[in-house]
C-alpha cells in the first residue's frame, strides 16, 4: 500500500528535504502540502498547496500529517489531523504537558497514532539512551545543545527528552559546590532538578548536543552532531511507516527503534 503524505511546513529547510525524500520513495506519495501562502514555485503544479488544513485534508485525503512547522501552529495542526483521523508526524519541539495530554487524549478518543519526536535522527536517539543508560551509574551531568541562531525554543526539544529519559533512571541531585554563587545570573544554565542545561544558539551550526556525565576522577562524554539535515530524514521516513501500525502517542524514536 502506498501512503499518501501531505508536508506541513514545505518551505523551511527541513520542509525542502523531507519533501525531496518523501518524492523519492516508491512507498510514499505526496499529496499536499500546508503553507502560509501558496506561491510555492519550486513544488511545480503537481502538488496541491493549501493554506488551510482542513481544506488540505477534505480535498486530499492524506494518510499522514509530515509536521515541520513551528510551536505556534504545530499544536492546533495536531489536533486537527487527528480530528478527521489523519496520523500526524511531528518534528516540531516546544510543546507544553498540557498540549501533550490534550494531543494523547485525542490520540486514544480517536484511536489514530500520533508521533512526536524532538530529533529524528537515528544517531541522536541513541546518543539519549546510552545518556539514559550512564546517568544510573553518573549521576552528575550537564547538558550542552547547540543549534543555529533561527531556533525559537530553548532548551532544545532533545535536551528536554534527555532531561527526561534521565530523570527516570537518576535520583535528584544538586550539582557544585553546595555555596556555589552565580556571579553572572544564568552562569550555570538551567536547572532541572540539579541537572543543568546550556543552550547555545550561533550562525554556522545545525544541531549539536553534549552529554556530560562526571564522576571521581572521571568524565563521560557522548556527543552527537547532525551536519545537514540529511540526517534526519531516516527518522521521518521510519516514523511515516511506523505510525501506520500505531494507534497511541509516540513520544520519542528511543520507542521505535529500541
Amino acid at each position: 500500500m502506498v501512503i499518501k503524505v501531505a508536508v506541513a511546513g514545505p518551505r523551511g529547510r527541513m520542509g525542502r528535504e523531507a519533501i525531496d525524500t518523501i518524492l523519492k520513495n516508491p512507498e510514499f506519495r505526496l499529496v499536499s502540502v500546508l503553507d502560509s501562502k501558496k506561491d510555492l514555485v519550486y513544488l511545480g503544479e503537481s502538488i496541491s498547496v493549501f493554506t488551510s488544513l482542513k481544506e488540505l485534508i477534505e480535498q486530499t485525503e492524506p494518510d499522514v500529517l509530515v509536521d515541520l512547522t513551528v510551536p505556534s501552529s504545530v499544536f492546533d495542526h495536531a489536533m486537527t489531523a487527528l480530528e478527521y483521523g489523519v496520523r500526524p508526524v511531528i518534528g516540531t519541539t516546544g510543546f507544553t504537558e498540557l498540549q501533550l495530554d490534550e494531543i494523547s487524549n485525542k490520540v486514544k478518543e480517536k484511536k489514530v497514532g500520533c508521533i512526536i519526536a524532538p530529533n529524528f535522527s537515528i544517531g541522536a536517539v541513541l546518543m539519549m539512551k546510552f545518556a539514559q543508560t550512564a546517568a544510573k551509574y553518573l549521576p552528575n551531568v550537564e547538558i550542552i545543545e547547540m543549534h543555529h541562531d533561527q531556533k525559537v525554543d530553548a532548551p532544545s526539544g532533545t535536551a528536554m527528552k534527555t532531561v527526561q529519559m534521565i530523570q527516570a533512571v537518576r535520583e535528584n541531585v544538586e550539582q557544585g559546590h553546595p555555596e556555589e554563587e552565580e556571579i553572572v545570573e544564568g552562569a550555570r544554565g538551567a536547572n532541572i532538578e540539579g541537572l543543568h542545561i546550556h543552550s547555545v544558539r550561533l550562525p554556522g551550526l545545525v544541531a549539536h548536543q553534549q552529554v556530560l556525565l562526571g564522576g571521581e576522577g572521571q568524565l563521560l562524554t557522548l556527543r552527537h552532531d547532525s551536519f545537514n539535515r540529511s540526517s534526519f530524514m531516516s527518522g521521518i521516513v521510519l516514523s511515516i511507516n511506523e505510525i501506520m501500525k500505531r494507534n497511541t502517542l509516540i513520544y520519542g524514536l528511543e520507542d521505535i527503534i529500541l
